[in-house]
C-alpha cells in the first residue's frame, strides 16, 4: 500500500517523491521506462526567472532559490551563468521593459543592457542589428542528468519507493475513491494518485476518466550539439526571438547546446529531420556566425507537453477524490520542478500553499480563462 502514487519519473516526479518524502510522507513512484528518459534528459538545461507574468517569476524566483540550495547540498551542477535574451526592434524592447518591471518587482535583478554590454557578456555575438538586450544574471542552467539522478538518489535514502520498467495500464476508481493503480508488474494499492508524465498526461487522464477538459498536447522540438569550443566562451543562455526563437549555451564539455522553435505536433514521435536541422544551423549562425565552423555532433528529439497557453496544469481533481495533476509545462518543466515540486506537496498535505497555484488551475481551461501565454523559446 503506497500513501501517495506518483505516476511519471521525469524531474516534475522525482522531485515530488523528494519533497514528499522529506516531509515523511510514503510515497511510491512508477515509470514506465527509466527516471528521467521522457522528456527531462532531453531538454535544454536552461532555468530562468525571466517570464512576462507574477506568477511564473515567483514560482521561478523560488525555484531558483531551491536550485541553489540543493546543488550545494547534493553536488550536482548548477551555474548561475545568466540569460542574455537579445532584442532588435522598438516593439520588443517595449514588451522587454515591462517583463523586466514585473520581475524586478520580486526581487529579480534583470535589467536592460546595451548591445555592447551584451557583446562583453559574450564577445562572438553578432550585434550588428542588436538594439539592447534583456540581462539577469542570476537565472542559469543545470545538468539535468546528475541533478535529476541525485534528487532521485536522496529521495531513495530518505525512504521513498521507484519503480522503473513499470507502464500503468489503468487506475482502479470506485465510487470517486482511488483504490489502486494498475501495471505491467501488478496492481498498487493507493489512496492518492499524481499525474507527472507531463506529454503523456492525457493518457493517464483518460485512464482516471478525468471529466474535466485539460488540453495537453505533445509536439516535438529538437536540440543539438556542436563539437567543443573554448570553455567560457558562451556562458549565458543566448535567446533571439527574431532568428528562430532559438536558445543556445554551452555545456561544461565545451560543446554549443540548444534549439530552435521547429515545432512537430501533436505527434508522438522522436525521429530527428532535417528540416531542424537546417534551420537550427541558419539561425545559429545569424546570431554568432563563428558558429558556422563547427560541425554538429548529434541531434536529438523530446517533447514540449504544451497547453493553449503554454502554461502547466497543477492542482487536484475534485470530481476523484485525491488525484492530482502537474503536467503540461510546454518545455519549462525542468526548471520549475523544485518549485512545483514544494506547491504540490503544500496541496496535498495541506490543501493550500503560498506559491501561486491558482495561475495553473486545471478548470482554466474548461472555463476558458486562459493565462498570459507564458515566453517560451525552442
Amino acid at each position: 500500500m503506497a500513501d501517495i502514487l506518483i505516476i511519471g519519473g521525469g524531474i516534475i516526479g522525482v522531485t515530488l517523491a523528494h519533497e514528499l518524502v522529506r516531509r515523511g510522507e510514503d510515497v511510491t513512484l512508477l515509470e514506465k521506462r527509466f527516471i528521467g528518459s521522457g522528456s527531462t534528459f532531453r531538454c535544454g538545461t536552461g532555468i530562468r526567472q525571466q517570464f512576462n507574468d507574477e506568477a511564473n517569476v515567483q514560482l521561478m524566483k523560488r525555484s531558483v532559490e531551491l536550485w541553489k540550495k540543493y546543488s550545494e547540498e547534493y553536488g550536482f551542477s548548477f551555474q548561475q551563468t545568466g540569460y542574455l535574451f537579445l532584442l532588435y526592434d522598438d516593439d520588443e524592447v517595449t514588451e522587454f521593459k515591462k517583463n523586466i518591471a514585473i520581475q524586478n518587482k520580486f526581487g529579480v535583478p534583470t535589467r536592460l543592457i546595451t548591445p555592447e554590454e551584451a557583446k562583453e557578456i559574450v564577445p562572438l555575438l553578432d550585434i550588428s542589428e542588436v538594439v539592447a538586450a534583456s540581462w539577469n544574471p542570476t537565472d542559469g542552467k543545470a545538468d539535468p542528468f546528475h541533478s535529476t539522478a541525485a534528487f532521485a538518489l536522496h529521495a531513495k535514502e530518505m525512504g521513498a519507493k521507484f519503480y522503473e520498467r513499470t507502464e500503468v495500464k489503468d487506475i482502479i476508481i470506485k465510487n470517486g475513491e482511488i483504490k489502486g493503480v494498475k501495471t505491467n508488474r501488478g496492481v498498487f494499492k493507493t489512496g492518492i494518485v499524481v499525474n507527472a508524465t507531463n506529454a503523456w498526461a492525457k493518457l493517464i487522464n483518460a485512464m482516471a476518466e478525468v471529466p474535466v477538459r485539460i488540453p495537453i498536447e505533445p509536439y516535438k522540438h529538437q536540440a543539438v550539439i556542436t563539437q567543443p569550443i573554448k570553455a567560457g566562451s558562451i556562458n549565458p543562455m543566448v535567446i533571439s526571438f527574431k532568428y528562430g526563437h532559438a536558445y543556445l549555451t554551452q555545456t561544461a564539455h565545451g560543446g554549443v547546446v540548444g534549439g530552435v522553435g521547429y515545432e512537430e505536433g501533436p505527434i508522438y514521435d522522436l525521429n530527428p529531420s532535417y528540416a531542424f536541422l537546417k534551420e537550427v544551423s541558419y539561425y545559429f549562425t545569424k546570431i554568432i556566425p563563428a558558429l558556422g565552423e563547427l560541425l554538429i555532433l548529434r541531434t536529438w528529439a523530446g517533447y514540449y507537453a504544451k497547453t493553449p497557453d503554454s502554461n502547466a496544469a497543477i492542482g487536484r481533481i475534485n470530481e476523484i477524490d485525491e488525484f492530482y495533476i502537474a503536467a503540461g509545462f510546454s518545455g519549462h518543466g525542468f526548471m520549475m520542478a523544485p518549485a512545483v515540486a514544494e506547491m504540490m506537496a503544500d496541496l496535498i498535505i495541506k490543501g493550500r500553499t503560498a506559491l501561486p497555484a491558482w495561475w495553473f488551475d486545471p478548470y482554466r481551461f474548461e472555463r476558458g480563462e486562459f493565462r498570459t501565454t507564458a515566453i517560451q523559446m525552442g
